[in-house]
């Protein structure tokens, strides 16, 4: 599972300015904000650098 949505909540940003960042389609990115898919390490990575975030808070931790 992944934080991306809670973050771009936190950082006012929508998935749409992020689809065009990545070059990706809206619909792919909706899928990783869902997380009914999951992004590989290097978009992870990708989106992190655009957040301007650590990638471990795109990440969600298990003992929670």
């Amino acid at each position: 599972m992944n934080r991306i949505k809670e973050v771009l909540k936190e950082k006012g940003v929508k998935q749409t300015w992020l689809a065009k960042k990545l070059d990706k389609s809206y619909n792919m990115v909706n899928s990783y904000v869902q997380n009914r898919r999951q992004p590989n390490l290097s978009i992870l990575f990708r989106i992190s650098e655009i957040l301007d975030v650590n990638v471990c808070e795109l990440i969600e931790q298990k003992n929670k």
